[in-house]
């Protein structure tokens, strides 16, 4: 199930993010969109977890959880 992760902060990195998600089940993809221009973060990104129950339990547990200062938001992304 691929979910798209929200509010993220510009300073999170993909292997951040990753880990993030690893927590709760097996990603197989993550991808941190970032700006063309300077590679900074645009503070979301998509991670694609294996086994849809473990993606709903990942959307439970960190949906509305905080990152820094930053209040993350994560939903399916279809």
């Amino acid at each position: 199930m691929k979910l798209i992760v929200l509010n993220l902060p510009r300073d999170l990195s993909e292997d951040g993010l990753a880990n993030l998600f690893k927590a709760h089940g097996s990603i197989k993809a993550c991808d941190l969109v970032l700006d063309e221009k300077t590679g900074i973060s645009k503070g979301f990104g998509f991670v694609e977890m294996a086994l849809a129950a473990e993606a709903e339990i990942a959307i439970k547990t960190l949906h509305g959880s905080k990152i820094n200062k930053n209040k993350i938001r994560v939903k399916p992304a279809d």
